[in-house]
């Protein structure tokens, strides 16, 4: 398959660039890939998509104030350092911009108290640095560093806040998982009480979630790889739910890969901490999320790859067409979409036959 096969015209206008209030006001899309049907709702509408029994899956991870903003020790230029994930004690996998000015042996200073040395370039483009300090190294991150926004957000939030989800507990990620900034603490215990369970799992959002595809076949593309955790709890409420007949509905495609990571068979999944390069594309066969709940991503990126192997790409790119018509926001601080369920299994390995065999035909 071909990186040109999940790209669509967006125009500009369309990305929003501050988050709706409250917000659970957003739009959703609600997709059905066995009916083929597109119903126009908003967020707080969810709850007649659901039934007693079913399960929702969030992703708690909190994004770090990951963006430090120094200077060169040797001349003074400014470099941006973006902290990626912790290795150990005092190194981290860093972005480094402009990359030129962060070469290995440089000494980067953030203020009197905290500065970095470089110590390797990472096979990704990033740097590996080891960080110097006096004092605990969180609380100088809190007083120092950013909350990152995705560079096609050019208006500055007022409140960082809304750019973590309500229900956040694990710091740990470099971006937000978005599709769960919609939900309100009201909206989630609302859903609670009318019988939907809520399960937790960490995914801590790095590189592999928003790392641009440079590859013209997708299968060459390999996925930086990020860290998670599934307790054994949300382990078993997720085997207890499949085991009911109910469905289990991934917010997010962070909480897709996370339970499709540890995935032990068909229905069956583990509780587990572990790395994920888990890369999900056209004739994936999903082996346990049902559902899912998602925001409207980039084109040619990893994400809208993932939607459409679940939903099925055709049905995903029209979707996607229908939503520019009809003035919906995209990306971070868009709407969000609910897909109801997977496209049968025969029509999605029929859509993946065809494309590659138009490929091979095209050459």
């Amino acid at each position: 398959m071909l990186l040109t096969d999940f790209d669509y015209d967006l125009p500009e206008e369309r990305i929003a660039q501050t988050p709706i209030e409250p917000r659970n006001a957003s739009r959703l899309m609600v997709l059905d890939p066995v009916k083929k049907t597109i119903e126009h709702r908003h967020f707080y509408d969810l709850k007649d998509y659901l039934v007693p029994g079913d399960t929702l899956i969030f992703n708690d991870t909190r994004v770090m104030p990951a963006r430090l903003i120094g200077h060169r020790d040797q001349t003074g230029g400014r470099v941006e350092v973006f902290l990626l994930r912790r290795l150990d004690a005092n190194r981290w996998e860093t972005l480094a911009k402009p990359g030129k000015k962060a070469k290995e042996g440089n000494v980067i200073n953030f203020s009197d108290e905290l500065s970095c040395t470089v110590i390797e370039h990472t096979d990704f483009g990033g740097r590996i640095v080891e960080f110097h300090y006096d004092g605990v190294f969180e609380e100088i991150l809190d007083r120092l560093g950013e909350t990152p926004l995705p560079p096609y957000i050019h208006e500055k939030l007022e409140d960082s806040e809304r750019y973590q989800t309500v229900y956040n507990r694990e710091e740990g990620s470099a971006a937000a998982p978005t599709a769960g900034l919609h939900f309100t603490k009201e909206q989630m215990q609302e859903l609670k009480d009318m019988g939907v369970n809520l399960g937790f799992v960490t995914l801590h959002v790095g590189l592999g979630t928003f790392r641009p595809v440079n590859v013209d076949n997708i299968e060459d593309h390999v996925m930086h790889k990020e860290h998670y955790v599934i307790s054994d709890e949300t382990a078993k409420l997720v085997m207890d739910t499949k085991a009911a007949g109910h469905r289990v509905i991934a917010v997010g495609t962070t909480s897709i890969r996370t339970l499709e990571s540890a995935a032990t068979a068909k229905g069956q999944i583990a509780g587990k901490s572990d790395w994920t390069g888990i890369f999900i594309y056209p004739g994936y066969d999903f082996k346990i999320v049902d559902a899912l709940i998602t925001n409207f991503h980039l084109p040619k990126s990893t994400l809208i790859m993932l939607i459409s192997a679940f939903a099925g790409r055709k049905f995903i790119l029209d979707a996607y067409k229908t939503a520019v018509e009809q003035k919906y926001r995209f990306f971070s601080f868009g709407d969000a979409m609910f897909i109801s369920s997977p496209q049968p299994q025969a029509e999605r390995e029929k859509e993946v036959y065809e494309l590659e065999h138009m490929h091979d035909h095209d050459e």
